[in-house]
This record gives structure tokens, sequence and C-alpha cells, in this order.
């Protein structure tokens, strides 16, 4: 087929990025002609949390990415929609992650739709329906788009449900597949010397974007609860740091917290997961996370909150741990699993586990209809 994907791609940067572009791979990989259309401008500066929303990372030299979208102007939907109208793919699938792009997607795929020769099948890949961190206008701006849609995959079975609120369109689950595109695994002690950590410490990791629903603060605390274990805080603050900071030092575990802050680029990525023995991800609120699944590819063990999807993707007592967000009971599961050596053992589950998250069984899922 031809197969047109809307999403952010490069230069863009963040896990919608990194997923969109390792998906158009592997459906050239099954014999389809893939074409991604990106966002010129996703966000305006002032609504972007972060430093930059742009990568230093080499384009990708396999896929075609159009740099076309603009978010906020209506008539840029109008061009874009004409544009994959004139293209006359057999197929389109739409990222879908959060109500503020309902308006500019929703457009988008109605102006392809009245200027098509023929119908479009638009499947909407949808990462979330109803967001974390709710805003005025969610609910109509999400209603708008999935007008536009025809059918929905999703990787979490709760925003599956959240669609259902909406529509009867048939919605399929498939669970996110394993990011397998950050390079091998590193030495433990070779990833300890890059990143300049103690080579004899015990150490879980808390990666990616800090936002208030990702709980940094529950294990902050969860951690002085332990006396030995070290934690790695590697990503870029999408919030004031300084709340953290405080907490830090009025638990007294600052000589224990490692900090990486910065957004971290995906060559360096393998040294946080290669150094650390334990990844942890006390969510407050998650539908899916793409962090379980680069767990996942450098066959890390997990800690996760029993929230949204996550039990889904970790089963307790094999590939790590599913555990409510609560301090103490995140700091017992981390005290079980160094206390008792359970490393090894979950080492195994995770190998295991990592079979239910192969690629092909996601694509086939992605295209049936």
């Amino acid at each position: 087929m031809k197969i047109i994907v809307i999403s952010p791609a490069h230069p863009l940067r963040g896990g919608i990025a990194a997923l969109s572009e390792r998906l158009a791979i592997a459906l050239q990989d099954e014999g389809h002609t893939v074409e991604i259309y990106s966002f010129a401008l996703q966000y305006p500066g002032f609504l972007f949390p972060g430093k930059t929303q742009y990568s230093d990372d080499p384009p990708p030299s396999d896929l075609v990415i159009h740099t076309r979208i603009n978010s906020i102007n209506p008539f840029n939907w109008w061009v874009v929609g004409r544009a994959l109208a004139d293209a006359q793919p057999d197929l389109v699938i739409v990222r879908y992650w959060l109500p503020f792009m309902g308006p500019c997607l929703g457009s988008i795929l109605r102006v392809m739709r009245w200027f098509s020769k023929k119908k479009i099948h638009v499947t909407a890949l949808t990462d979330n329906i109803i967001p974390h961190e709710k805003r005025i206008g969610d609910q109509q701006f999400s209603r708008y788009f999935i007008g536009g849609c025809d059918d929905f995959l999703v990787m979490s079975r709760a925003v599956g449900e959240e669609i259902g609120q909406f529509t009867n369109k048939p919605v399929r689950f498939a669970p996110h597949p394993v990011y397998d595109s950050y390079g091998a695994t590193t030495d433990t002690i070779v990833a300890k010397k890059f990143l300049n950590l103690p080579e004899n410490s015990k150490f879980a990791l808390f990666f990616g974007f800090i936002r208030p629903y990702k709980g940094l603060d529950l294990l902050i605390t969860a951690l002085a609860q332990t006396t030995d274990i070290h934690l790695i805080i590697a990503g870029e603050c999408y919030e004031s740091w300084d709340q953290y900071e405080v907490l830090i030092a009025q638990l007294q575990v600052k000589d224990r917290v490692h900090l990486f802050t910065d957004f971290i680029p995906n060559e360096a990525v393998t040294y946080y997961f290669s150094a650390a023995d334990l990844v942890v991800q006390p969510y407050k609120t998650a539908t899916q996370s793409g962090i379980s699944q680069m767990a996942y590819h450098f066959e890390k063990p997990m800690l996760v909150s029993n929230v949204g999807g996550l039990p889904e993707i970790v089963t307790d007592g094999i590939s790590g741990y599913v555990v409510p967000p609560e301090p103490t009971a995140i700091a017992m599961a981390m005290n079980d699993f160094f206390d008792n050596n359970r490393s090894k053992t979950m080492i195994e589950g995770v190998k295991q586990e990592k079979k239910r998250f192969g690629w092909a069984t996601f694509v086939q899922q992605l295209l049936a209809r």
C-alpha cells in the first residue's frame, strides 16, 4: 500500500517522533511505500515547557519526511489536506496524543476527504484521548478529531475505553512495541565511567521528561526509605525543578541522587540504561509508556505503578514489580530487588516477556480492518 503517517518526526524530538519513525521503517520492511507528514510548527514557543523542540541527531537516511504542518494556522491545514488528497494514499495513519492537536489534525483529515478522488482509510494511532494534565476544550477537540477517523489502534486498553465514550467506531489494541533503535547494551562498568558514577553502587533509573504526573517526588521520597540504593534521574524537567531540589535536601539523599536533567540524545541512551539495575516508573497516572519498552530493549527489570496500561506491560514478579503509586510500596519493592538479588531471575523474565512486543505483531494489528 501507499501509506502516509501524520506525526511529529525529525527534526522534532521525543518519544512520539521516535516511535513514528520506527513504525515507518517497520511498514517499509513489510513492502509498503511510506511517507511522513510532520510539523513545521508543532507548538508555539510559549506553550512548550522544555528548552527546545528540536533534536541535534542526524535525520534518518531511509525515510521520506515532509515538514509541512502548522498546528495553529487554519490556512495551512487546508493546504496540507489538499496535498494529502493529491497524494492519493491507500491509508493514512495519524498520531493523536494531545487534544491541542484536535482542530489541526481533524481539519486536515476532513479537507483531505473532501478533495480526494477515492476513499482514503484513516486509522488513528492513539496515545491519549484525555490527557494527564486536563485543560478546557479537551473533550470538544478530541471529539472533533475522532470524527475524522475510521478506526483506532490503542496501546493501552484504558485509552480504548476513553475512545468508547465518544464513538462506537472500531478500536483495536496492540501493546507498545519494543524501542529497538537506541543501539546495543553497553558494558555496565563502561557506562558508569561514561556517566561518572560510582562503579560499585546499586542504581535505579528514572528516565524521560519530568512532569508532575510521573511521580518523581514519590520516588525521591521512597529513596529515603532505602539505605544504599542510588538514583539516576535522566531527562529534561518540564516543570519547576525547585520542588525536587528542596525534597532531595530535606530527605538528605543528595549524595545518592545523580542528576542528568538535559535532554538525552539518542546515542547516549544506552549508557543510562546500561548503568542501571532497575528502571522505575512511579507514575501517578498513565496510559502506555515508551520507557518500559526501552527497558525491554536493554533487558532491564522494571518497577511500575499499577495505573493505566503499565500493568499490561510489566508482569509482577516476572519482569519486575507492579505497586501502588505510594513511596513505601516503591521503597519495599526496590529493597526486595536489591536485598534478595532478584536481578538475574528478573532479567530472564524480561527476556521472555519481551517476545510479546514485536514489531511484526504491532504492524499486523495496525493494518487490520
